[in-house]
């Protein structure tokens, strides 16, 4: 009898897959940068839900205890050892991996990497949660539609040098230029330095600053928890409204006050399915993951692969009252 989507778990760096798999199956390894994290958990399920759907693979999900890139190269070679099929990883470094991992591609072995990448040399692509576009447009979308598209808004980031966090700004205002926004107006974008205190008083002075302020965004986990705090300990729930990038876990507090109405972030287990289907396709030969191709990635659709060998999964999930208790619970 044929199993369908069995798994071998490995709980560290040596250990060995346990009793030999079906000779007609994928042995996929999930390789995440450490194990017992509640975002790679629910990676893993989303992985499990590919490998169930794909019907011929074994997912391996695996990982080092401690998030080095020392004991990531160390489970690498354990699954070289077992002649893997194909290995995706979420990197605990992106240049110290490549020798193991070009290593385990010399050896026949399918290499890609998922929501923390390898250097292009050591990888056949890159799967990127989102991308720079599709996180600007949705955090401005978000806002939009908790405001009806009406009212003063300001930008709550982290540093003023922050790369990923000026990127997506500017990709906001790409969006906020478009006629749908047109009462919708940036007043401000302040810095919190990714600093629970310093961002909690930047939000304070927003509040002061900006009378008519009916909504704040912030792409930061750490700024919109401590904007969500400073809505509701000033009596502003209701009249003032925090959006953006956050964890469940985190926001829970804030969605269920209604200080916040939705954000956003990557949806693991819609990652850990994405990259599951890609390896599987690539290993089986049926997509080369090559840049300017498509590989078609079951229930999230046709993913594109740039010119840079990356390529991004989707929009970023929303959540709001109707989902957060669940994930919540889930990272």
């Amino acid at each position: 009898m044929q199993l369908i989507g069995s798994v071998s778990v490995i709980a560290g760096a040596g250990v060995g897959v346990g009793p030999a798999l079906a000779a007609d199956k994928l042995r996929i390894a999930m390789v995440v940068k450490a194990l017992g994290n509640g975002f790679f958990d629910a990676c893993h399920d989303g992985g499990l839900e590919a490998a169930k759907e794909l019907g011929n693979v074994d997912l391996i999900y695996t990982g080092p205890t401690k998030a080095t890139a020392e004991e990531q190269i160390a489970v690498i070679d354990s699954l070289i050892a077992q002649k893997v099929d194909a290995i995706a990883i979420s990197a605990n470094d992106t240049n110290a991996l490549v020798p193991v991992c070009k290593k385990a591609m010399g050896r026949g072995i399918k290499v890609i990497s998922f929501d923390s990448g390898i250097a292009p040399e050591g990888r056949i692509m890159h799967l990127n949660p989102s991308n720079n576009a599709l996180i600007g447009a949705k955090c401005v979308q978000m806002m939009a539609a908790t405001l009806k598209g009406e009212g003063d808004v300001a930008i709550l980031s982290a540093t003023a040098q922050a790369t990923n966090q000026n990127i997506w700004i500017e990709e906001m205002k790409k969006e906020w230029a478009k006629p749908d926004y047109a009462k919708m107006k940036l007043v401000a974008t302040v810095y919190g330095d990714d600093v629970a205190d310093k961002s909690y008083r930047e939000t304070q002075g927003l509040i002061k600053a900006y009378p008519n302020l009916k909504g704040i965004i912030a792409p930061t986990s750490v700024g919109i928890v401590a904007a969500a705090k400073a809505v509701v300990d000033a009596g502003l729930v209701g009249k003032v409204y925090v959006t953006g990038l956050g964890l469940p876990s985190e926001m829970k507090g804030a969605v269920l006050a209604g200080a916040t109405d939705t954000f956003a972030i990557w949806n693991p287990i819609d990652l850990g399915y994405t990259a599951t289907m890609i390896a599987a396709q690539i290993a089986e030969g049926k997509a080369t993951g090559a840049p300017g191709t498509t590989i078609h990635a079951g229930r999230m659709g046709d993913i594109k692969i740039g010119d840079d060998g990356s390529a991004a999964m989707s929009d970023p999930f929303t959540f709001d009252k109707s989902n957060i208790e669940k994930f919540a619970k889930i990272f």
